[in-house]
This record gives structure tokens, C-alpha cells and sequence, in this order.
């Protein structure tokens, strides 16, 4: 008699593979959705990647969670711009962070709408620790040198700089036309920049407005602190 061969178990990788692909569908879904409307609800995301709630629920215990994945998405994409901005000179350091930034919330519409909404500062503030940190360093470089106020502490000053950029990002809501120009105008003026300083500082630097290529990754940064 024959012995029929023992049936072999099936392999878990396809399985793992689909949960993988699931994941970053449901990941893609959040983002475009999000981008439309910040406060869509999971069914809508769920549908949007052509999965059901419950398949949702395999990879994200709620909403909250699935959301702070966005933002660290967003938030790895911010932190690197920071990281590539160079110039020497903070004014155009500061504009340049600024300016991308700017281009960059636009691009991950999702994660920027997100950071705007305060039940999110929290997550926000703690995934954009290495930006923040940029900001700090740029803003005391340009106490230091004179460039920049110098009524105000450069710890206090940095606090103001973010916190104007992000109440002017809620007000925009990434529509206004040529808003990349009025963020990099009202950063400069908490700096302690005069509308006419940052009118002579953006001609003698149309790049930082013309959506120049930033610095390759990884690129080593002179001064960084």
C-alpha cells in the first residue's frame, strides 16, 4: 500500500505579504482622505482601501492610532527638510525651512492638516522634535549674530516663530495663493525682520521662493548644532 506524502503546511509569507500590502493600503487611503477632510471616520478610510472596518481594525486599535502613523509619516518628511536646510546666514536659513516647509505640508496635505488640529498638538509636538530642535539652533544663531530680535529670550523667540507658523498654516489652510510667500513673511517678521529687510533678503535670494531642489540626504550639514 502506498503511502500518500504528507501535505507540506502552507507557507505564512503570502500571509504576511497580504498584511503588509493591507497596512500601507489602509496607510495610502488615510492620507488621501485625510488630506480632503481631517476628520473622516474610519469607516470612510476603511472603504476608501477597499477593506473592511474590521481588516482595519487587524493593524490600528482606533482612529487616534492611525492618525499618529500619519503624522509620523508626515512628520519623517519635515524633520529631514530641516536636517538638509544649510545657509550660514539665518535670515535665509530661517526663510528656506520656511518656504519648504510650506511646499512640503502641501505635498502631505494629510499629516499637515492633522498637526493643525490642537487634539493632536501632543503627538505633533513630539514627532517633530528634530524640526523644532532646527528651528531653535537657526533662531539662536541669528540672536547671536544680530540678524535676528533680540528683546526676547532665543528660546522664547523660536516658541513665538513656531507657533505664528502654525496659526498662520490653519488660517491658509494650504489654498492661498502664493501662501508660501506670506508664511515666509510673517516667520521673518517675528524674527524682527521690517517688510523691507524681507523684501531686500527674498530678491537678493529668489531661490528660496522658486521651490529650489533641497539639499540631498544625508548631506552634512556645516555648524549643525
Amino acid at each position: 500500500m502506498t503511502t500518500a506524502p504528507a501535505a507540506h503546511a502552507t507557507p505564512a509569507t503570502p500571509r504576511r505579504r497580504d498584511a503588509t500590502a493591507n497596512r500601507s493600503a489602509l496607510i495610502a487611503a488615510a492620507q488621501t482622505v485625510l488630506a480632503r477632510d481631517p476628520h473622516a471616520s474610519l469607516d470612510t478610510i476603511a472603504q476608501a482601501a477597499g477593506l473592511s472596518r474590521r481588516a482595519l481594525y487587524g493593524h490600528f486599535a482606533d482612529r487616534d492610532s492611525l492618525l499618529r502613523e500619519v503624522i509620523a509619516i508626515g512628520a519623517g518628511r519635515f524633520n529631514a527638510i530641516a536636517e538638509q536646510v544649510d545657509d550660514p546666514d539665518p535670515r535665509v536659513a530661517l526663510a528656506q525651512l520656511a518656504a519648504r516647509l510650506w511646499r512640503e505640508a502641501s505635498a502631505v496635505r494629510a499629516s499637515a492638516n492633522i498637526a493643525l488640529d490642537d487634539a493632536h498638538v501632543a503627538d505633533t509636538v513630539r514627532a517633530l522634535a528634530p524640526l523644532r530642535q532646527r528651528i531653535r539652533t537657526i533662531t539662536r544663531a541669528g540672536v547671536v549674530a544680530g540678524a535676528f530680535r533680540g528683546d526676547v529670550p532665543p528660546e522664547l523667540l523660536a516658541f513665538l516663530i513656531e507657533e505664528t507658523a502654525r496659526a498662520t498654516l490653519r488660517e491658509l489652510r494650504l489654498t492661498t495663493a502664493d501662501a508660501d510667500a506670506a508664511v515666509v513673511r510673517v516667520v521673518l517678521s517675528i524674527a524682527g525682520l521690517s517688510w523691507t529687510e524681507q523684501v531686500a533678503l527674498l530678491d537678493t535670494h529668489p531661490e528660496i521662493l522658486a521651490g529650489d531642489a533641497p539639499v540631498a540626504p544625508g548631506a552634512r550639514r556645516e555648524g549643525a548644532g
